[in-house]
């Protein structure tokens, strides 16, 4: 974990978490161009969800939360609601990519 600096006032507090929170949209930005490229190689929208890697990625995520000393139910909720977003995300790129097949009549 890094070191945090001790703030002397709210203001700084507050330009502190602006410039985490920039960095964070950076690495957000990263991850949805890879979810883009995963609906590549999904051939069918139920590949989407991914229930078993969701629940890996989960518990990975937890366990790395305790080890770095995150807030064990911030970051569990973050990552829900995170994976949610990029699911659907995601199901929207896989249509595009992979749109169905029309039925014969």
């Amino acid at each position: 974990m890094t070191l945090i600096a001790q703030c002397a006032s709210l203001t700084e507090v507050r330009q502190h978490i602006d410039c985490l929170d920039r960095q964070l949209f950076t690495l957000i930005a990263e991850r949805g161009a890879y979810d883009k490229q995963a609906a590549g190689f999904k051939k069918t929208a139920a590949e989407v969800p991914a229930p078993q890697h969701f629940a890996e990625v989960m518990a990975r995520v937890n366990a790395l939360a305790c080890e770095i000393g995150a807030e064990p139910a911030v970051v569990d909720a973050t990552w829900r609601a995170m994976i949610a977003a990029f699911i659907d995300m995601e199901r929207a790129a896989q249509a595009t990519l992979h749109p169905p097949s029309p039925q014969p009549n």
